[in-house]
């Protein structure tokens, strides 16, 4: 049976469409449409509830070593109230999940892992602990909202001391009183926006929820379900786990070379990755440049020859065009190349486009 998240009857109440999703019940979209909450969030502001994610402490003396032996990236220079992406793999370089970690002192993490993962990371981590590592799963202990679009500070700035609020991409204050709640506030997302996730007690997310709805009303702010996640996540060329990554898939083919650091002490999976050597998969941006909409696990070709496979594909409302993600043999298509996908039968015409197909302006 689903779970629901502690703004389930919030996200009733404002008449949300209710369905089920990484074993939780979450609003797909609300009255508002996909569409309009997608460009709130790109123009003005949007409202998730994100809940549903996991999040793992990791604490003691050998808490570093653990987090730098479990996962591919390095947490030895992360300073105090900063965070950092990361791959957990096996030990073939597949993909356990992928995942945010965030430095609270010396002894003491905070990994944020993806809901529908979180308790198989949960088992494959207690698995591989190092010594002097107390691993605990908080997940029913914290909930969590995230605040994205370039309004974000303005709104939160109306419930917050503004000055309190981290200044930095990838950095987070661990304390700061929202609308009265005690929050961790990050600015981090998954939209491709300016934004900010809220980390706070599960009694206080829907005081702190209508809170944030009503200082941002005057600005357009709305509430947004998993559609208007998914397309704005697409649109910025942002992998999703299940998708442009699994268990077959290792981070570098997945083009997540940036969170694998092969020059640090052994990680598990690193043997597997270096032995690789060049990956044989690429991940690549696609424009439908003729009629249709490309979706996942549909067949690409170059000159003829099958290349590789879709792995995520929508309209994106923004940009006015439909873009999708893939995996393909690495050197087989360039930007600018032409491609079709094979959809329902029909080749639909594209062409290999720059990542990300959106990007915010600074």
């Amino acid at each position: 049976m689903e779970k629901k998240t502690p703004l389930y009857d919030v996200h009733l109440a404002a008449e949300g469409k209710i369905v089920p999703f990484a074993g939780y019940l979450l609003p797909i979209e609300y009255p508002t449409g996909l569409m309009k909450e997608h460009l709130a969030v790109r123009n003005a502001c949007g409202l998730f509830d994100v809940s549903h994610m996991g999040e793992v402490l990791f604490e003691g003396p050998g808490a570093l070593a653990t987090l730098n032996r479990l996962m591919t990236n390095d947490f030895s220079d992360m300073a105090y109230g900063r965070c950092r992406y990361t791959a957990l793999c096996y030990e073939d370089g597949g993909m356990v999940d992928d995942l945010i970690v965030y430095r609270l002192d010396d002894e003491r993490f905070l990994a944020v892992v993806n809901a529908a993962n979180k308790d198989k990371d949960v088992a494959w981590m207690a698995d591989h602990l190092l010594d002097d590592t107390v691993m605990r799963d908080l997940s029913d202990e914290i909930a969590q909202i995230a605040v994205q679009g370039p309004l974000a500070q303005t709104i939160l700035a109306r419930v917050a001391d503004e000055a309190a609020l981290p200044s930095a991409y990838y950095t987070f204050e661990p304390h700061v009183a929202v609308a009265g709640c005690d929050c961790l506030v990050s600015r981090t997302g998954y939209t491709g926006e300016d934004g900010f996730e809220l980390y706070c007690a599960p009694a206080e997310a829907p005081a702190l929820w209508e809170a944030l709805i009503g200082a941002g009303a005057e600005d357009g702010l709305v509430p947004c379900g998993l559609g208007a996640r998914d397309t704005l996540r697409l649109e910025a060329s942002m992998p999703l786990y299940g998708h442009e990554m699994d268990e077959t898939v290792d981070p570098m083919e997945a083009g997540l070379a940036f969170g694998v650091k092969m020059g640090k002490p052994g990680f598990i999976g690193k043997e597997a990755i270096a032995a690789k050597g060049l990956p044989a998969r690429t991940r690549i941006g696609i424009e439908v440049t003729g009629r249709g909409i490309v979706r996942e696990h549909e067949p690409v070709f170059a000159d003829g020859k099958r290349i590789g496979t879709t792995t995520s594909g929508t309209y994106c409302p923004f940009l006015k065009k439909a873009c999708a993600m893939a995996l393909v043999e690495t050197g087989s298509a360039e930007i600018g190349d032409s491609l079709e996908v094979e959809v329902r039968g029909r080749k639909v015409e594209a062409r290999v486009a720059p990542m990300p197909f959106y990007k915010r302006k600074r």
